[in-house]
């Protein structure tokens, strides 16, 4: 044997035990150096622009992070949260492990009742059968994931425990915690923690940044190609460019009282909001080429605290839906007038039908709502912020007027069951009080003026399944004209909702569109 082959074979002999070393350190540690590899090729890629940090762009940043991006999370206002911190009713979702199957049954009608609510923009006959299929599968995904949008929450430490009925459904289905904190702050600082924990190299938050336009590249074919955006810091006025796929979760105008409101429903005008005065987003959307639907639809909310210390002013606290869930009615001069439970749409339009006030430059409505004692116990945590603020008072049923003590007698013999409410309602929530109590009249009862409110805008930026940003009219054929690296979720999207969104469906909407949206965009090798 020649030297040479005895050297190669004693090579041999130590390299084989060294490979054999080697595999198996790696079949050990393999999935730790394949996390290593790919937390190395995501800080490599341009980050996720998240543009707006409400519960939409916190999901998809959370959404987006879970499937391997990085994120920069960019927010106009000084703190995040948007009108997604204020959301006071709860999150729907069906069928879920909270709802009370034996009660009520299984919830199978959860997408029934949001087709429904759309209205004639997708349930009446000149509707084309493209826009009502392309309506239909977004209404699909709402729907189907809202089970699972739950799950989410409640997995990240989100108490969802308590189960309401709101006006427009026909189950209780839409979910808040047992505690004083409201849902959407719970969802929203919940959030907020998590993605925080995920340390400055996967997430930063950027504050007092407002985008001022999408950056463009022209793709293949002429069409456009969302390269990034450009933002204004508030604080000193300088000028940033950043590259990356970008998601909007703006959120939508019923603030933007002068500008697009005023464009789109110039009728509103005089009304006060829930939202604060800011300019909507939508128009940079549609400079780089994405269709607009649904603009004029305008959800006015039937049921906003006057206040009586400062009547006039014209950002309302919202009088959240489930205070008529648990129990509360509606009340002018004393009776009732409309069915508490229906859409808020039917609701603000029975109120509207009574004479308003005007009051310095807003129109503004004369209607009580009242909870009783059962009502006002299942929204403790509700009634005692609305209590300190001074939007609620508590009164003896003595000191009321003697029409609304008769109201009270008519429809505690409603509830009982000992006729049929004359204005169709048929869910009660927690009312307990008796004829005979309201005879007595010691019971105190929570009493607050409202008046309706814009609250919501159901139009926005025409989008697909896939959270992708679109070129096409609703309705036209939607392959091919998604707008590359662009996408969007919540309110800054239109055509989910048609003429009225159901309360609870708007943080549900943010929750799965927002996962979605940050999903996609995540995959994103643009």
């Amino acid at each position: 044997m020649t030297r040479h082959r005895i050297l190669f074979l004693l090579f041999l002999t130590i390299l084989i035990p060294i490979t054999a070393v080697l595999f198996h350190n790696y079949s050990a540690f393999g999935p730790v150096f394949r996390a290593r590899f790919s937390q190395m090729a995501t800080t490599n890629k341009h980050p996720v622009i998240v543009v707006g940090a409400g519960l939409a762009g916190l999901s998809a940043s959370y959404s987006a992070i879970q499937s391997g991006a990085s994120v920069r999370l960019l927010e106009r206002a000084p703190k995040p949260g948007g009108n997604s911190i204020k959301a006071s009713s709860g999150i729907n979702g069906a069928p879920t492990r909270f709802q009370n199957v034996e009660k009520f049954g299984l919830d199978k009608s959860f997408w029934d009742d949001t087709i429904r609510s759309a209205g004639v923009r997708l349930n009446s006959a000149s509707v084309s059968p493209a826009v009502k299929k392309q309506r239909k599968e977004l209404v699909t995904v709402l729907t189907n994931r809202s089970a699972s949008a739950i799950d989410f929450l409640t997995d990240l430490g989100v108490d969802l425990s308590v189960v309401a009925q709101l006006g427009g459904h026909s189950y209780p289905r839409t979910h808040r915690g047992a505690g004083k904190t409201p849902p959407g702050a719970s969802i929203v600082t919940t959030l907020l923690t998590k993605l925080k924990e995920q340390g400055p190299d996967r997430f930063e938050l950027v504050t007092d940044s407002e985008v001022t336009r999408v950056l463009t590249d022209n793709a293949s074919k002429g069409a456009v190609k969302v390269t990034g955006v450009e933002y204004k810091n508030r604080q000193d006025g300088s000028t940033h460019l950043l590259h990356g796929p970008v998601v909007f979760t703006t959120g939508g105008f019923a603030g933007d009282t002068h500008g697009l409101l005023a464009k789109y429903r110039p009728d509103l005008d005089g009304l006060p909001s829930t939202n604060d005065p800011r300019p909507g987003a939508h128009t940079i959307l549609s400079d780089v080429g994405a269709k607009l639907v649904d603009m004029d639809a305008v959800q006015i909310h039937p049921t906003g605290f006057v206040d009586p210390a400062s009547p006039e002013n014209p950002l309302k606290f919202l009088a959240a839906e489930m205070l008529r869930g648990e129990g509360g009615i509606l009340l002018h001069k004393g009776k009732r007038f409309t069915n508490e439970l229906q859409t808020r749409e039917k609701v603000s339009n029975a109120l509207m039908a009574l004479p308003p006030q005007n009051e310095g430059s807003l129109r503004q409505w004369d209607v009580q709502l009242l909870l009783d004692p059962g009502a006002t116990e299942a929204a403790a945590g509700h009634v005692g912020f609305y209590l300190w603020k001074g939007l609620l008072q508590k009164k003896k049923i003595s000191e009321l007027d003697e029409t609304t003590r008769q109201t009270l007698k008519d429809y505690a013999a409603v509830v009982r069951g000992n006729k049929e409410d004359e204005l169709g309602r048929k869910a009660f929530g927690h009312w307990r009080l008796t004829e005979q109590d309201i005879d007595k009249g010691e019971e105190e009862v929570c009493v607050g003026r409202v008046t309706p409110i814009t609250h919501f805008t159901m139009g926005g930026a025409v989008f697909n399944t896939k959270a992708q940003i679109l070129t096409a009219e609703l309705g036209e054929e939607q392959e091919g004209k998604e707008i590359e690296g662009l996408w969007g979720a919540g309110e800054v999207t239109g055509g989910l909702h048609g003429d009225n969104r159901l309360g609870g469906s708007s943080l549900l909407e943010c929750v799965v569109f927002g996962r979605v949206a940050g999903e996609e965009a995540a995959k994103y090798q643009g």
